[in-house]
């Protein structure tokens, strides 16, 4: 299996999604196509011919591939027209739940064809979606603010997003040996502003800060502004303690979509990505600006 990255996000400050759902997680195991089966057989048969293992199941496993229950010489008469497949664990995923779930023997899928039935968690499009998912990289939700230093006790703090950073980004993922591939899409939709204490006012009240038609969020302070509710921003109703200051954390929630091979797609669960700028807030009764 290969990714495509080359539409990712990229720099030294990107970083994961975190899904929404935090129940959401890509599959810890799948099964996918392995093995010829000249390299099944140089695979297994050294394994059998071991004492690890033991007489008694190496006799089962020669019985199952080698003697006809059900295959027959390791399907050597049937090259390149299929594979073997196994389980695969992605690296450094044997200790996640579920990565020890998927137990199935080894077994033949003809080119062309489906896994059997009974095979659950069979590499497909959406399962390859899934994985893209984990490997895409959004860039660093570092707001720009207005006032750009300290801040004013009961005086707004302008927030805003530029539209040339945040864009769509994407992953896709194929399985070269099934010749299908997912593209899995992460599109920016919201900002959400936490101004890290609760003597503030947020703009919108929610917290949330819409994309705009051009791709950006918030608007860009511009002077003569200051006396005007931002529509994206936060007003400090108490200074910060000596030495202290307020942890304002800006996080954009990301829409996820996928389309693969033969398969339509659609939507997977949002997530999000942030960013803590601590803010100190001082306490002037009059500003002129």
């Amino acid at each position: 299996m290969s990714y495509d990255t080359s539409k990712n996000g990229s720099g030294p400050s990107v970083g994961p999604l975190a899904p929404v759902d935090t129940s959401w997680s890509p599959p810890p195991c799948w099964y996918t196509p392995t093995w010829t089966p000249q390299q099944f057989k140089d695979y297994v048969e050294p394994i059998w011919n071991v004492d690890s293992t033991g007489a008694e199941w190496d006799a089962t496993q020669r019985d199952r591939y080698v003697y006809g229950k059900p295959y027959t010489n390791f399907n050597l008469d049937k090259t390149g027209k299929g594979y073997w497949w196994t389980s695969y664990v992605p690296d450094g995923g044997a200790g996640v739940p579920g990565a020890l779930d998927c137990t199935a023997p080894y077994f033949w899928v003809d080119k062309g064809t489906a896994p059997p039935a009974d095979i659950k968690d069979a590499l497909t499009p959406k399962i390859l979606a899934q994985l893209a998912y984990k490997q895409i990289r959004v860039p660093d939700t570092d707001v720009s603010l207005s006032p750009v230093a300290q801040q004013t006790v009961n005086l707004p703090t302008w927030a805003w997003l530029d539209a040339k950073t945040f864009k769509p980004v994407s992953v896709t993922a194929t399985a070269d040996l099934l010749g299908i591939s997912a593209t899995t899409t992460a599109t920016p939709v919201a900002l959400h502003l936490d101004p890290g204490t609760p003597d503030a006012d947020v703009y919108p009240a929610s917290g949330d800060c819409p994309l705009n038609a051009n791709g950006s969020i918030g608007t860009p302070y511009t002077k003569g502004s200051g006396g005007k509710e931002p529509p994206c921003g936060v007003i400090y109703r108490h200074a910060t303690p000596n030495g202290g200051s307020y942890p304002l954390r800006a996080t954009v929630t990301w829409k996820i979509s996928w389309v693969g091979t033969g398969d339509p797609g659609g939507p997977l669960p949002a997530g999000t990505f942030g960013h803590t700028t601590n803010l100190v807030v001082q306490e002037i009764q009059t500003v002129n600006r």
